[in-house]
C-alpha cells in the first residue's frame, strides 16, 4: 500500500477484503484437490522394483534348516507365483546383516534398564566380523547411542542411561527404518526392547510397521513389561509387539528374565546367522502404493517359511 492516501486506501478496502473472501473460500478446496490419498510424509519410500525378503525356515523340530536351493523356493505375490526368472538374488546363511537396537528409556522401564543392557550387549557379542549394529534409545525423544559399527562393546554412554518421560516407540521404530534403509546389506533387522507402551509418539503404529517394511527390515519384539498378571492394557502392549514382529517375519519373545533374556537375544543373532535371503521383480509393476501380500512356499512340505507379509508397492 505504500505510496497511496489514507482516503484511497480506504476505498480500496472493499474490493481486497472481497478478494480475500474469494480466496478463504476457494483455498480448501484446492488443498482437497491436492492431498494424496495417504499421508505424503513417508520417510522410507521404495524407490526400486526389486523386492527383498528374508526367509527363515525350520523343520518340524524347530531347527534351522541348511542346504536349500533357489527352485525349493516358491514366492507368491498376491496369491499369483512369481516366475523363476524374475529372482535375481538367492544368498544363504553367510550374508552379513545390519541391525538397530532400540532401547526403551521411558519412565515404565524404571526397574529393568540394567536387564535391557545387559541383553543388548549379548547381541553385540554374536556380532561376526562383517555384521554391523546401531544402538538408539528412546522415551519422549530419540537418541542414537551407538552409530552402525562391527564393535561388540556397547557404548560408554548407554551405562549412564536413565528411564524417564514417555514412550515413543512407534517414532523410534519409524527413525530406525530409515537409518537401516540406507545401509548397503540386503538382511537388515530391528530389534526391540520395550513394554510396548506407546505414548508419544506422532507417528501410529501401521506407519511404524509400513516404514520397517519398505525398508526390508524384520523386526524382534522383546516384551520388557513387568510380570505384574494379565490386564487389558498389558494385553493390549502385547498385541503391538507381536503385530511388528508377526508382519515383518521376525520374532515375538515374551517377558523373560536375566538368563533367558540373554539367550533370546544370541537366538535372534542366531536366526539372523540362518535366513536365506531372496530378492524378486514383481510381476506387477504397478505403482499405485497399495499393499501387496507375500508368501514363501516350500518344495518340502514338511518344512515351514516365514517372512513377512507383504509390503506397499512404490507410487
Amino acid at each position: 500500500m505504500r505510496g497511496l492516501s489514507p482516503r484511497r486506501t480506504r476505498l480500496n478496502r472493499a474490493p481486497l477484503f472481497l478478494a480475500f473472501a474469494f480466496l478463504a473460500l476457494v483455498a480448501p478446496l484446492s488443498t482437497i484437490a491436492q492431498q494424496p490419498q495417504e499421508d505424503d510424509d513417508e520417510v522410507v519410500r521404495i524407490n526400486t522394483d526389486l523386492v527383498v525378503i528374508n526367509v527363515t525356515v525350520l523343520d518340524a523340530q524347530g531347527k534351522y534348516v541348511h542346504g536349500l536351493r533357489r527352485s525349493d523356493f516358491k514366492v507368491f505375490e498376491d496369491g499369483r507365483e512369481q516366475p523363476a526368472e524374475l529372482i535375481s538374488t538367492f544368498s544363504v546363511e553367510e550374508t552379513p546383516f545390519a541391525a538397530t537396537i532400540l532401547l526403551d528409556t521411558s519412565g515404565s522401564m524404571e526397574n529393568r534398564m540394567s536387564l535391557a543392557r545387559s541383553a543388548a550387549i549379548r547381541f553385540l557379542d554374536g556380532l561376526r566380523t562383517d555384521d554391523v549394529a546401531a544402538v538408539y534409545k528412546f522415551d519422549a525423544k530419540i537418541e542414537k547411542v551407538q552409530d552402525f559399527s562391527p564393535g561388540r562393546d556397547l557404548a560408554d554412554v548407554a551405562f549412564g542411561l536413565r528411564a524417564r518421560g514417555m514412550t515413543a516407540l512407534n517414532d523410534a521404530i519409524v527413525l530406525a527404518s530409515k537409518d537401516i534403509s540406507e545401509r548397503p546389506e540386503k538382511r537388515r533387522a530391528i530389534i526391540v526392547l520395550s513394554d510396548g507402551m506407546d505414548t508419544f509418539s506422532k507417528a501410529s503404529s501401521d506407519k511404524a510397521l509400513h516404514q520397517a517394511l519398505a525398508a526390508q527390515a524384520t523386526i524382534y519384539t522383546v516384551d520388557m513389561s513387568a510380570q505384574s498378571g494379565p490386564n487389558a492394557r498389558g494385553q493390549q502392549n502385547v498385541a503391538v509387539l507381536k503385530n511388528f514382529a508377526t508382519k515383518s517375519g521376525g520374532r515375538f519373545i515374551s517377558t523373560p528374565g536375566g538368563q533367558a533374556l540373554r539367550e533370546a537375544f544370541a537366538g535372534i543373532v542366531e536366526e539372523l546367522r540362518n535366513q536365506y535371503t531372496i530378492g524378486y521383480r514383481p510381476t506387477n509393476r504397478t505403482r499405485d502404493g497399495k499393499w501387496r501380500a507375500i508368501e514363501v512356499k516350500l518344495s518340502r512340505p514338511e518344512l515351514s517359511a516365514r517372512t513377512r507379509k507383504g509390503y506397499r508397492a512404490p507410487r
